[in-house]
């Protein structure tokens, strides 16, 4: 298995699903079957519009479904800003500049560890993430369970810190910060 090449072909399958997402698919079928076999069987069944409604509906509308790995551990605090600054840092580091996504955004993140050798560090420093990334769209039934699947099942399984760390995550969601409120 080319794990470049998985990690590759999962951030073009996790972005948007756009005209260039329906454009690349073939190529990803080429080039990674059979990692994303059922998973593009499932978005071809779907079609452009109700996979577009459904990637919204799943990655925008639910917490327990995003694609911003930090926010699981850092919510909407200002701690998620030096999360993402920290992490600006390493792509910098790595001669990586990005323009339009947030760094902790996952096919930045993944596109990261496909090209770069400290990437996959990276995905492995946010492992109960997509631990609960993919439990919640398991228990959806969301189609794109499927690759997050394959993404962690490259990574190394999860330590028991980083599974106590997970049950945590997934019993109280993402930390909140009440800024200026008294009670």
């Amino acid at each position: 298995m080319n794990r470049a090449l998985v990690l590759q072909a999962a951030a073009h399958l996790l972005a948007y699903p756009d005209e260039r997402f329906w454009a690349r698919l073939p190529l990803i079928r080429e080039a990674a079957l059979p990692y994303f076999t059922d998973f593009i069987g499932r978005a071809e069944e779907l079609g452009a519009g109700e996979l577009a409604a459904h990637y919204v509906e799943t990655f925008d509308l639910r917490r327990r479904c995003c694609l911003y790995l930090t926010y699981y551990t850092d919510g909407d605090t200002r701690r998620r800003g030096e999360s993402l600054a920290r992490l600006k840092g390493r792509y910098r580091a790595a001669g990586w500049e990005l323009c339009d996504e947030l760094p902790d955004y996952l096919p930045v993140m993944l596109e990261f560890g496909a090209l770069d050798a400290s990437g996959e560090a990276l995905l492995r420093e946010h492992r109960p993430a997509l631990d609960l990334l993919e439990r919640s769209l398991t228990e959806l039934g969301s189609p794109y369970a499927s690759v997050i699947g394959r993404i962690c099942a490259i990574l190394p399984p999860l330590t028991a810190a980083e599974r106590r760390t997970a049950e945590t995550l997934a019993m109280s969601g993402p930390p909140a910060e009440s800024v200026g409120v008294y009670g």
